[in-house]
């Protein structure tokens, strides 16, 4: 998405860490090959030597979605691939639906993400509205009474059956079908 920040990580090398030194570096979450080969390069650049292991210290990009100290770098990198594509939306679906476990598990909800989306709508009222005319619910009823029906009791109830769910940002409601 436009505007929006390349989510990246700080990683921090444990055996400079653990001697009270702070030697690390910022990376671009583009790809899991791309940050191995930094985390490699960094690690290969410590002043302790022969420093192997490392540790996620800071993160930035990733919206809601908590990026864990150990977390595998694949995890992270489709978590960040996912919110390149779809904006930090998906890191708030991923944190409403339960966090990804692994790659796939985030492939699984990037899947899930995509057939259960319905758009962003000014308020659930509008989107019962629009979907109750979309799918010819309302075909039936002349325009001079659509006034009277109430679609935000029709949409609460959808939200309280478990049908859909709402995520708010900026304004602005996101309607998803619910899991």
């Amino acid at each position: 998405m436009a505007g929006q920040e390349t989510p990246r990580i700080y990683v921090a090398s444990l055996s400079d860490y653990n001697a009270g030194t702070l030697h690390g570096a910022w990376l671009d979450a583009t790809g899991a090959d791309a940050v191995n080969d930094g985390i490699a390069a960094m690690l290969r650049a410590s002043p302790e030597g022969n420093a192997e292991e490392f540790a996620i210290h800071d993160y930035e990009g990733f919206g809601s979605y908590r990026v864990h100290e150990y977390e595998s770098i694949e995890t992270v990198c489709a978590v960040a691939e996912a919110i390149a594509e779809h904006g930090t939306l998906f890191a708030d679906y991923l944190a409403h639906v339960g966090e990804a476990k692994d790659a796939d598990g985030v492939a699984d909800a990037l899947e899930r993400f995509r057939e259960s989306y319905q758009g962003s709508f000014d308020s659930l009222e509008n989107w019962a509205e629009q979907f109750l005319d979309d799918t010819g619910a309302l075909k039936e009823v002349p325009e001079s009474l659509r006034g009277y029906i109430d679609f935000e009791a029709w949409a609460r109830d959808a939200e309280l059956n478990g049908d859909v769910f709402t995520l708010e940002t900026d304004g602005t409601t996101h309607v998803f079908w619910g899991t």
